[in-house]
């Protein structure tokens, strides 16, 4: 028999856990390669699974209503045809499962065995405490795996995995033992600390300090998308080096072609708003800034291949950013459609996975609640982030071009913001970046 794992997905960049909501397919039943075989549900956005190939649902290991973190494997499927004993009772076990239990299988035996549900934690009593969210991946392994572990004196941190996210299996604890590396591994101490890595500790953990509460406080916990904000924008700090660069710009130009345009887009249902012009300008100029479209990883910069920008979405309380993919491929009236679309199945939870991910530059919009300037934080993963102050009346100065002459005259203009990762833009090129943006808008095509 032949099983494959089903586990929790990574739904976006900075999810890192879900919610079994509903199982669509029951033990013992067939399924099709992309067939829905269950719902989760994240703080951002609720998807149905599907099947990564076709067999038979032989176990249930996450039940309805548990929330695990990403990688966790939810479920079996034999890809063989299925346990001809699963197939046997699975009809009059369906409904324990759905009742909360749970059916497991024993890798020593083809046995099957009915059991009451228990919280299991697969992480070895001697690797629990600090760690990663990758690495307890890693390192979760089954009851099996870890008793030949401790019978042998090894420390599955060491064992190479090649299960799902690096799991640990059988096999790899059984490959190791017969390799040279396990012979000069010093047996494992309980007591013993784990060593020091940087990177876990600082750079992928995060610990909110706690103050003192008084009488007339309040206190609640945070919900997911809080917490899962406040992790993301302490990480985000400690790696990127931010510098930002402001620079003011006059929406004449794009005031005007929204007024000439603007019978012609109610009749095709769109509102261009002021943040898809701006998405439109920046998507043609990012091709030009490899840089600003990039991100460090490790010693290595990585030019992205497409221009991907996401916007961020106000959702009251909390933001999600869902992504214009291929946004340099798309018209102004096109990018229009695709933010009020995004912005409103953002709000109503319906948002794909595939949605919030591989942004390469975001763009925020503070300014719609009035805010003179932002100066937001770079999302993980990119280099740059554009912040849109309030557009507003305001007066300036316009020299004459003929006469030379100044004159004093009422503009709508904003100040703008750009975030970017100082390992890898220069002030300079975000200077270049800015004000090529602002001579695009000031003097925007007709024809975008």
């Amino acid at each position: 028999m032949s099983r494959i794992e089903v586990p929790m997905p990574q739904m976006g960049e900075s999810i890192t856990e879900g919610t079994v909501s509903k199982w669509l397919k029951k033990i013992g039943d067939k399924v099709e390669r992309d067939e829905p075989i269950l719902e989760i549900s994240t703080d951002k956005v609720d998807a149905e699974i599907p099947s990564p190939q076709s067999g038979t649902l032989v176990e249930v290991k996450i039940q309805e209503g548990e929330t695990v973190e990403v990688g966790t494997v939810m479920a079996l499927i034999d890809t063989e045809g299925g346990d001809p004993v699963v197939a046997a009772v699975a009809e009059v076990l369906s409904d324990s499962v759905q009742e909360g239990h749970s059916i497991t299988d024993d890798e020593e035996s083809s046995s099957v065995i009915v059991s009451e549900p228990t919280k299991i934690d697969n992480d070895p009593p001697e690797e629990r405490g600090v760690q990663s969210s990758e690495e307890r991946l890693r390192t979760s392994s089954t009851p099996v795996v870890r008793r030949i572990a401790e019978e042998n004196g090894v420390d599955i941190r060491n064992v190479p995995g090649t299960g799902h996210a690096g799991r640990v299996t059988k096999q790899d604890i059984i490959s190791y033992l017969d390799s040279d590396k396990s012979k000069t591994q010093a047996p494992v101490s309980p007591s013993a600390s784990p060593p020091s890595d940087l990177w876990d500790t600082f750079y992928r953990e995060v610990q909110h300090p706690e103050y003192p509460i008084r009488d007339s406080d309040r206190v609640e916990p945070m919900d997911k998308i809080r917490r899962i904000t406040a992790d993301h924008m302490v990480l985000a700090k400690r790696v990127a080096p931010h510098v930002h660069s402001l620079i003011e710009i006059d929406f004449s130009s794009v005031d005007r072609i929204r007024s000439i345009n603007k019978a012609q887009w109610v009749e095709q249902g769109v509102r261009i708003s002021y943040t898809a012009f701006v998405a439109w300008a920046c998507s043609r100029l990012l091709r030009s800034f490899p840089n600003i479209n990039g991100t460090v990883s490790g010693g290595n910069i990585v030019h992205r291949g497409n221009v991907n920008i996401g916007v961020a979405v106000d959702l009251n309380p909390g933001l999600i950013v869902p992504v214009i993919h291929d946004t340099d491929n798309l018209s102004l009236v096109g990018i229009g459609k695709k933010i009020i679309d995004l912005a409103e199945r953002a709000r109503s939870r319906k948002l794909n996975p595939s949605e919030i991910q591989g942004a390469t530059f975001s763009i925020t919009n503070p300014g719609v609640l009035g805010t003179l300037v932002g100066i937001p934080v770079i999302p993980k993963g990119t280099s740059a982030i554009l912040g849109m102050g309030s557009i507003e009346k305001r007066t300036v100065v316009i020299e004459d071009p003929d006469t030379g002459s100044d004159t004093i005259a009422i503009r709508k203009r904003s100040l703008f913001s750009l975030g970017y990762d100082h390992r890898l833009v220069d002030g300079a090129d975000a200077a270049r970046f800015i004000s090529d943006l602002r001579a695009l808008l000031e003097d925007f095509p007709g024809d975008a």
